[in-house]
């Protein structure tokens, strides 16, 4: 058997200009969306050169699901300091939740300063360096690879998150646990959707496609259950859209879902719950989540294409 052999290639010779090479060329979608399946985000609405003071941010996002603001500084170079004081300066001014460093070459004493920023400030943000590097064999195209350098500590960011003693509360706890073995089982499963970040909140949003609607999994460990929603923004028409198709929606799913207009509020939601949730006993959470992981692609898939 013949093999050929894998060589890198100097990025440089891909993008020769930061700005008008690289930064355009990680704006579009498909290229967006490998950076965003490496950070667990769904990054949408990039705008490109954005002012703060004086000073340009390379790209500034959105994640589609939580909605928080996310900004990407491009270096095609060794990391220095004064792209690490822009990343800090930008965070401030946009009052960013997520810093993406993208860099050619990480050098250890930046690697450990991202680490620190993860490690001592509060969950509000968050710090990525992730180096860029491409790759081909024999005459083939080069495939760019991001290879994430320095991420944040959950654990640690969660810790910092405490109740009054300085210690996560009973509920906080499981909550945070229970995200933690489902991101086990989605990863196990070939990642049908992108990961989130396992927190101490009581919900975890899958992307639909739209910054219209998203579903909202929710854990409702007082009626011992856990929802699944599509929830929709602020759109009564979207939902009545919708509604005038629910028979077939459902018909579709195998299932019936609770149509919630919710006329005194903003937001509609379209729910199914699942019975089975047990803080106080995890027996069988390997079996309700993998259910959960299975309606929530089948309601995405029913739902997708009608956003």
């Amino acid at each position: 058997m013949k093999l050929g052999k894998l060589e890198e290639v100097d990025i440089r010779e891909l993008w020769k200009h930061e700005q008008y090479d690289f930064s355009e060329w990680l704006a579009k979608e498909e290229n967006i969306e490998m950076l965003s399946n490496k950070v667990g985000l769904t990054l949408t609405d990039i705008n490109k050169e954005v002012f703060v003071g004086s000073y340009r941010c390379d790209l500034v996002a959105k994640d589609e699901t939580t909605e928080i603001k996310v900004i990407i500084e491009n270096q095609l170079e060794t990391t220095n300091h004064d792209h690490l004081g822009k990343i800090i300066t930008y965070a401030s001014g946009l009052d960013a939740n997520v810093v993406i460093w993208i860099v050619k070459e990480a050098r250890e004493e930046h690697r450990s300063a991202i680490e620190w920023l993860n490690n001592k400030t509060t969950t509000d943000i968050s710090f990525f360096l992730i180096e860029i590097r491409a790759f081909r064999i024999g005459d083939s195209l080069p495939a760019p690879q991001f290879v994430v350098v320095e991420k944040p500590n959950d654990f640690v960011k969660v810790t910092n998150v405490g109740v009054d003693n300085g210690e996560l509360s009973k509920a906080q706890s499981e909550r945070f646990n229970f995200w933690n073995k489902f991101n086990e089982i989605v990863a196990s499963r070939n990642k049908p959707f992108n990961i989130r970040k396992a927190t101490t909140d009581h919900w975890y949003n899958v992307a639909l496609g739209t910054s219209e609607a998203h579903i909202s999994i929710t854990l409702v460990n007082k009626t011992n259950s856990i929802g699944i929603a599509v929830y929709i923004n602020d759109n009564k028409k979207l939902f009545n859209k919708l509604y005038s198709e629910s028979e077939s929606i459902q018909n579709e799913l195998g299932f019936n879902m609770d149509w919630q207009r919710l006329d005194d509020k903003k937001a509609s939601r379209i729910i199914y719950y699942i019975d089975g949730l047990d803080f106080n006993n995890h027996k069988n959470y390997d079996e309700l989540i993998n259910k959960v992981i299975d309606k929530v692609i089948a309601i995405r898939d029913a739902f997708k294409d009608r956003l």
